[in-house]
């Protein structure tokens, strides 16, 4: 399938019809639907940290359902074990043999419910696959499904009883999204939504997932011109020098913010990334790869005050694609 011209639409079409259709379920979330959709392209995954009953799961959900997708559910409790999420192997006195029983990480879409209430031993089983694309259970080595997303939550008020993922396994989240609290308009919407039939139930898919994994594949053609090379380079060696900053962005950050700019200027339609891009994507993918130091926590400094800080500082490239 080839790549759309830049001057077609807004968005991709196939994407597009995804976006519709999710913005049927969640009333006012557009943008958060089109960060799990770049994320989805680049082959990463996404922390969604915010308080309870905002909708996170459904809208993994209808996400899921409108790309159709196999989509599991894993609610992590400080007794779950890393085989209840990878699967186990049990003896079937009848073929007197070992079988596996797969576990709900083999899926498309994985909500990872409150990921910090578990021990880091199974959130390490769980960081492993999203990494590797695959994981192992008594010496024997399973792919997973490709696509392959998880959507991790976990809730920024509540701490006691928790595991807060270190800054390494934080570093495997493409992007770390908030959804907030909905407008007053858009939750007299909800209310009006779920009143009759909820609308999950009616969600359909509407592409493909041999259409999906040829937009992964049309992904990695989007151009990336030296000048945005540069940028992404720039903005992140600041962070490793930066007075606030204990610990910058490592060489993996700059990759992911370089994918998600590509899987970005797919899902706007676009064959090339344009420095804008970058721009409006580095406070989700590089927040919560950074570790203020103390006396900067101390005064209240926060991650995203210090990206924002760099992005107005680092200068913005002019590039040739942008006079197309």
């Amino acid at each position: 399938m080839k790549i759309m011209k830049h001057e077609v639409s807004e968005y991709h079409p196939k994407l597009n019809e995804v976006i519709k259709n999710v913005e049927r379920v969640m009333v006012g979330k557009k943008k958060i639907t089109e960060l799990s959709l770049v994320s989805l392209l680049a082959g990463g995954h996404v922390l969604l940290e915010d308080v309870p009953g905002v909708g996170k799961t459904m809208m993994v959900r209808s996400i899921a359902k409108s790309l159709g997708l196999k989509f599991n559910r894993i609610q992590f409790t400080p007794d779950l074990l890393p085989s209840d999420i990878t699967g186990v192997s049990i003896f079937n006195q009848k073929e007197m043999e070992f079988e596996f029983r797969p576990g709900p990480l083999l899926g498309n879409v994985i909500l990872a419910d409150e990921i910090n209430r578990t021990s880091p031993k199974t959130q390490s089983a769980l960081l492993e696959s999203m990494e590797e694309k695959s994981m192992t259970v008594d010496g024997q080595t399973y792919t997973l499904p490709d696509p392959f997303l998880v959507m991790a939550t976990q809730n920024p008020l509540e701490y006691e009883g928790t595991y807060p993922l270190p800054e390494a396994q934080l570093d495997r989240f493409l992007m770390k999204l908030s959804m907030g609290y909905p407008s007053v308009e858009e939750e007299l919407n909800v209310l009006d939504l779920i009143g009759r039939e909820h609308p999950i139930e009616t969600i359909t898919s509407v592409i493909s997932v041999e259409e999906l994994l040829q937009l992964k594949e049309d992904m990695k053609s989007i151009y990336v011109s030296e000048p945005v090379k540069r940028y992404i380079v720039e903005l992140i060696s600041r962070t490793r020098n930066h007075r606030s900053i204990y610990l910058g962005v490592s060489p993996r950050g700059s990759l992911a913010l370089m994918k998600a700019g590509q899987a970005f200027a797919l899902l706007m339609n676009r064959e090339f990334v344009i420095p804008d891009d970058i721009k409006y994507l580095a406070p989700f993918v590089l927040t919560h790869r950074i570790l203020l130091k103390p006396e900067a926590r101390f005064e209240g400094t926060t991650p995203e005050e210090v990206v924002k800080e760099l992005l107005s500082r680092v200068p913005v490239p002019i590039t040739k694609e942008q006079s197309v």
